[in-house]
């Protein structure tokens, strides 16, 4: 059973550099170590923190593995991550330890959904070649015919992933006159489908075939692995666009370059990668594709409501408290 015993004045480790106010807070309430350097952990730097401290503070360039976990010391009971996403986090092994691990849901949905809906409009409308030209010099002015790319008004949205960014995606989506598709493991209510007015499609094959533009808002775990490979990619229709702002593992990006470069899919905006930061350089050569560093989530007011999370999630911790965001997804 996870430890919910009281730990009055706790040991922090933070593995990355957070904004000033967060770490200064941290800094405040407890008997913190902060990364300041913002350079990631080495695995054996993760091994001691983990040995010598209650609460570790990772972000999503943290692979905590079972061997990290089995390996830590009897201090650590509780992984307080800064972040949404834990598929870098080993839920079984951690469970297996008594470690609670939390999260910090929510707070970043609007920053991606706004990042996704830039991606839809850059790529078609072919915003980032645009600027790249007016900066090389060698644009001759307004023509005609010049850097003609497409409308979105009118096209059919497909969302993989129908969660809080799913649904924020949804609604801004409707405002530039998409319509709305969507695959979920479970249907949305009908109330809630209504207000999006986004269709269901039990079966994602069926979507894929019918959209035009393709967008992932899943998390990444076994299930989700590779879920837009070879196969579904080729169902998309040759004028169709892959937008990812999710996690790199759930779209198979040799594929994906196969069909750019085969001129069977008309472009992809891509925020994440397989094997961050090493991106394949034949999606560099691609002129059709708008590259963003993983910055989705980059605002300032987003970080901070990150760290106010993580903050909360220690405090009630520390005072024998259930954490308000604990992870139960795989504790069953």
């Amino acid at each position: 059973m996870p430890d919910t015993r009281r730990c009055p004045d706790p040991k922090v480790v933070v593995t990355r550099e957070l904004p000033d106010i967060v770490m200064a807070r941290i800094d405040a309430l407890f008997d913190a170590t902060n990364n300041r350097t913002d350079a990631e952990m080495t695995r054996d730097q993760l091994a001691d923190a983990m040995a010598a401290c209650d609460v570790l503070v990772p972000t999503v360039t943290d692979e905590i593995d079972a061997g990290l976990i089995a390996d830590a010391g009897d201090r650590l009971r509780l992984i307080a991550n800064f972040g949404a996403g834990v598929n870098h986090i080993d839920l079984k092994a951690a469970r297996a330890r008594g470690i609670i691990v939390t999260n910090t849901p929510g707070v970043l949905t609007e920053d991606t959904a706004d990042m996704t809906m830039a991606l839809i409009v850059s790529v078609p409308r072919r915003l980032a070649e645009g600027e790249k030209l007016v900066r090389s010099g060698e644009w001759k002015g307004w023509s005609p015919g010049g850097m003609l790319g497409h409308r979105i008004g009118g096209k059919t949205l497909g969302i993989v992933g129908m969660g809080r960014i799913g649904q924020a995606v949804a609604l801004r989506a409707r405002a530039f006159g998409l319509s709305v598709h969507y695959h979920n493991r479970h249907r949305l209510p009908a109330v809630l489908e209504a207000q999006l007015a986004a269709t269901w499609h039990p079966d994602l094959d069926d979507m894929v075939r019918a959209i035009d533009i393709l967008t992932i808002h899943t998390p990444r775990n076994a299930d989700s692995e590779n879920l837009i490979d070879a196969r579904r990619i080729g169902l998309l229709r040759a004028h169709a666009y892959v937008i990812n702002a999710s996690r790199g593992g759930i779209l198979d990006e040799n594929a994906l370059v196969d069909a750019l470069e085969g001129g069977r899919l008309a472009g992809a905006g891509l925020d994440v990668w397989r094997h961050e930061p090493t991106i394949d350089p034949r999606l560099l050569a691609l002129p059709n594709v708008v590259m963003t560093p993983h910055m989705g989530s980059a605002t300032y007011e987003g970080r901070v409501a990150s760290g106010e999370r993580v903050i909360a999630n220690i405090r009630m911790w520390a005072d024998g408290h259930r954490p308000p965001d604990q992870v139960l997804e795989g504790w069953a």
